[in-house]
Formats: structure tokens, sequence, C-alpha cells
């Protein structure tokens, strides 16, 4: 007879997930059939590496891939050893990884978890018992709108043609309300402020002091025309639009951990009130962080103090060392949709059950796509627009103001 050819897929999720999953891929298989679900955590390593894969590919005993979610994930890497090798345990396996790569980088455990929090992807049991589509999975190469049938596929496609989506996990960053906002939110403000005016009168000031602030660094938000009509602001983004790297430096600003760089050579000379200044800035980062991780656990509510109403709610803790989370936020309430609510760079809110008012910081992450403000999804530019694409209202308000999906009201049709 034929030989049957093997096939061996390997799925890498975060552990916390794993046995989850294993029990899920199980039940779904057919007694008879010659399909094997092992779980590998046992004798596979899995590590990132923040970077590109050279040009002579993996080494003998390794597997390797960008992070097909997005580039600025970088690598993930598996050790699966050879055939020799079936026995070695993960730990062992682990320490060849370290050792292969000491040469190249540093050693830097936990890394990848900042990195991901501050690219705004969340994963594992961060996106458990929520819609894909509110995990922006769609966005992550995670999502088809045209193959076959999946778990969740109707509802998924549901919302996708006919529905509106609210609510989406953000990156977000929690500063003291003395803290001076760095200038991107300052401009995110301003730019809310100029386009969500209730009238004319009121649209024009705030304009002009939009232009004339990005006046002052016009290389800050170039545009494909050099005109600066009002027709060119509109691309703005209402929320600063930054990078892993990029947010990271300012947390580490915010944090104390870096100064700007000097002007000049004055400056750069030793300045006591400077390091007296820094090591305040420190001793306040310290509290605030305490403060933070304290409050901003799983599940935690955020809470507007101006109006008492829940804009959100924390899906994944602060990453270590920094104020950096992942939170499902209306995305009304920070100005994203076509509405009167605007992001405030005054903002108060509470997390959780603490006391302490802090100020919130969302930002949108570099592979986000513009949002459509009338239906919470990817803005798709087409001189015709599909009637049956219209959108319905597929939430409903709960009794603290925080808006959650029904499943059974995602369209037109009556229930049964």
């Amino acid at each position: 007879g034929v030989e049957e050819e093997e096939h061996e897929y390997l799925i890498d999720v975060p552990s916390n997930v794993a046995d989850q999953l294993l029990q899920h891929l199980n039940s779904f298989k057919m007694r008879r059939s010659k399909v094997t679900i092992r779980d590998k955590s046992d004798t596979i390593s899995s590590h990132a590496v923040y970077g590109t894969l050279n040009a002579e590919g993996s080494p003998p005993g390794y597997l390797s891939a960008m992070d097909p979610r997005h580039p600025s994930l970088g690598m993930r890497v598996l050790n699966v050893g050879n055939d020799t090798e079936d026995a070695t345990s993960v730990e062992t396996k682990r320490k060849q990884f370290e050792t292969l790569m000491s040469t190249h980088f540093p050693p830097a455990s936990g890394t990848n978890e900042v990195i991901r929090k501050l690219a705004g992807v969340a994963e594992g049991q961060e996106i458990m018992g929520r819609t894909a589509l509110e995990c922006n999975q769609e966005f992550l190469n995670a999502v088809s709108f045209t193959k076959g049938c999946y778990l969740g596929q109707e509802l998924t496609a549901r919302t996708q043609f006919k529905g509106v989506i609210r609510k989406r996990i953000m990156p977000m960053l929690l500063v003291d309300t003395d803290t001076e906002i760095p200038r991107p939110w300052i401009l995110a403000s301003m730019i809310q402020d100029a386009y969500k005016a209730p009238d004319h009168k009121k649209k024009r000031p705030n304009m002009d002091k939009l232009k004339a602030e990005l006046a002052k660094n016009p290389n800050a938000h170039p545009s494909d025309n050099d005109d600066d009509d009002d027709g060119q602001l509109e691309n703005l983004p209402l929320l600063p639009r930054i990078s892993a790297p990029g947010a990271g430096g300012v947390v580490a600003m915010l944090m104390g951990s870096i100064m700007p760089l000097p002007l000049d050579d004055a400056a750069a000379s030793p300045n006591t009130e400077v390091d007296e200044g820094l090591k305040v800035l420190q001793e306040q980062s310290e509290t605030l962080l305490e403060q933070v991780e304290e409050a901003a656990v799983v599940g935690a509510k955020i809470v507007d103090q101006a109006d008492g109403k829940t804009i959100g709610q924390v899906v994944a803790p602060p990453a270590p060392g920094t104020t950096v989370m992942l939170a499902q936020l209306r995305l009304d309430r920070v100005g994203l949709m076509d509405t009167a609510n605007k992001w405030s760079r005054t903002n108060r809110v509470l997390v959780g059950t603490s006391k302490k008012e802090l100020r919130y910081l969302p930002f949108l992450p570099l592979w986000w796509p513009r949002i459509d403000p009338t239906t919470g999804k990817e803005l798709v530019i087409q001189e015709e627009v599909d009637t049956e694409s219209e959108t319905d209202d597929s939430y409903y308000e709960d009794d603290d103001g925080y808006e959650e999906e029904s499943s059974d009201t995602d369209t037109n049709e009556p229930k049964k």
C-alpha cells in the first residue's frame, strides 16, 4: 500500500491557557481519526527574540519565524532539539538557547511581556470570554471573514458586517494627576477639542490653537500635502500613535529612568539641582508603581470622576516596573467614536478599589488601522456603500454604565 505522509503542527500559546486549549482540541477529535494531540511543553522551549531572522536561517534543532501577529513583536523561536535530544528537559533547552544567544544579546527575562503590552497586544487569558473583534484579532492576522466554519464564526461575522464595536483592548499609561502630560497627549487633546467642538464659533479658535501648536514642530505630524488647511488636519490621529520602543521611551522619562538629552554642552555639565530633581521623580515613581500595582488588577474597573461612569476595565496588569497596562476601553470615552465625548488631558479616574485619583493616557499601537468613528471598525473609504453593511446597535448598557455585548442582538433578526 501507499505510505501515508505524516504532518506535525506545533501550536505556540501562553502557558496559562495551554491546558484549556489541549482539553478543547481533544473534545473535538473524532474517535477513529488518526490524529494525536499531545502537550509538548516539557520537551520544547519557547522564546521571543526582539529582532529578525538572518540570511542563514535557524540553527539546527530550532524553528523560528516572525511573530504572525505583527513584526513589532519580533521572532518566535522554538528549541525542538534533534533526534538524539528528544529526552532533553525543557529547562536544559532554555539554557542551551541562552548560551546560543549570549554572544549576540544580553539575557533579558520578562522583557517580552513589557514589549507586548507596550505594543498593545493581548493574549492568553486576557482575551478569554471576549469577542475576537473587541480584542483586535482582525488586525493581528487571527480572523478570517472568508474561510469556512469555526467556533464563534456567526457572532464574529455578524459583528463585522452588521454590528458596532464600542469597546476595544488598548494600551494605556497611568500617571499622577500632578505629572506634566507628554506632548503627544497634549496634541491629541487639542485635536479632539478642535474636531469635537459643538459649533463653528468654538471650533475655529480651537483649530487655530492646534495649528499654532503644530507649527512649533511641523515634522511631528507629516501629511501628504504641505497645505495646513482644515481638510489635511482631519487626518491627524485622535490619540497618539506610538510604537512599542517609542512608548517605552515615554515611560522611561515619566518614571525618571532616563533624562532628555541636553541641548548644548553647557546643559550637559553636572547639575546638582537636576540630580536632586531626578531623585525626587524616581521616589515619586516608586510610590506610584506601588499604588498602580495594588489597584490595577485584572477585572478592576476604571471610573471617570467627571461623571462617575465606568469607561473601561483592566485586562492585563501593569508590565513590571511600569504603569503600562492593557484595558478594554469604551471607544467613545477616548474620543474615537462619532459622539460628543472626548478624551481630556485633565481627566481624573479611579482604578479598582483605590481612592487615589490618577490620570490615564491611552494610545494607539502602530498596527491599528484608522478607525471608523461610526462603527468602531477599520475605516474603509469607498465610493459606494453596501446597504446591507449598515450598522445596528449590538450592545446594551448595564447598571454601571459600562457597555457589554449582547450576543443575541447583533442583527435585526427576531428572537426565537
